[in-house]
């Protein structure tokens, strides 16, 4: 006998918060998660502020040079979710994510973000310890006698 099939339940009215874009970014191991809230100026990292993550001014402007590029810093409230790599990374990793992101919002915006470079992944990462060798390329020293 086949047991009886339930009927499909009603869906809750969406939340304005549950209405966001979503993108992930890379740099060498960091990967970043990224949300935009459309009308919101709230931006959270890791469940912290954004200043407080992202301390010097150098990796905030890394972090919102998309924006900027294309004049959105106060449109879309973010909230991302970044682990991996270091600080540096992680922020690259944001940026890639958000430019992505906002690809999916206008896709005609992926020329201008295309040509700043903001789109392109960085591949670079650590080359692994090869056996024999002290790190991956440096070769133990050579000692005539």
């Amino acid at each position: 006998m086949k047991a009886p099939v339930a009927a499909p339940e009603e869906k809750p009215a969406v939340s304005k918060r549950e209405k966001y874009l979503y993108a992930i970014g890379r740099r060498k191991t960091a990967v970043a998660k990224v949300r935009a809230f459309p009308g919101s100026a709230e931006f959270q990292v890791n469940k912290r502020p954004f200043g407080k993550y992202f301390q010097t001014k150098d990796l905030q402007k890394t972090v919102l040079s998309p924006l900027s590029l294309l004049g959105l810093e106060k449109e879309l409230g973010f909230e991302v979710f970044v682990s991996g790599s270091g600080i540096h990374s992680q922020a690259d990793a944001v940026r890639h994510a958000i430019a992505r992101l906002l690809i999916l919002r206008n896709p005609e915006d992926k020329r201008t973000l295309k040509k700043a470079g903001f789109l392109t992944r960085d591949p670079r990462v650590k080359e692994r310890k090869k056996p024999g060798l002290k790190r991956a390329r440096r070769g133990p020293q050579w000692a005539k006698r």
